[in-house]
């Protein structure tokens, strides 16, 4: 696996913290709008295809393992 899931920001309260302060005050609408250019500007930045398509597996793995947790 060449994803990197290890915690890697040095303060990530305070990322969460922007991150949700970048959604305050939009629509919902706006606010996934938000979400999609962000994904693309990181995976633009990352520019590892093998990286990317781990990330997204594993993205997709992780909602789907919640939702059938959630179904239990």
């Amino acid at each position: 696996m060449k994803l990197n899931i290890e915690t890697n920001i040095a303060d990530y309260d305070g990322f969460y913290e922007r991150l949700i302060d970048t959604h305050n005050g939009l629509s919902e609408e706006e606010s996934q709008m938000v979400n999609a250019k962000l994904v693309l500007l990181l995976a633009n930045h990352i520019g590892d295809a093998e990286v990317l398509i781990e990330a997204l597996a594993l993205a997709r793995k992780s909602v789907a393992d919640d939702v059938a947790g959630k179904a239990r």
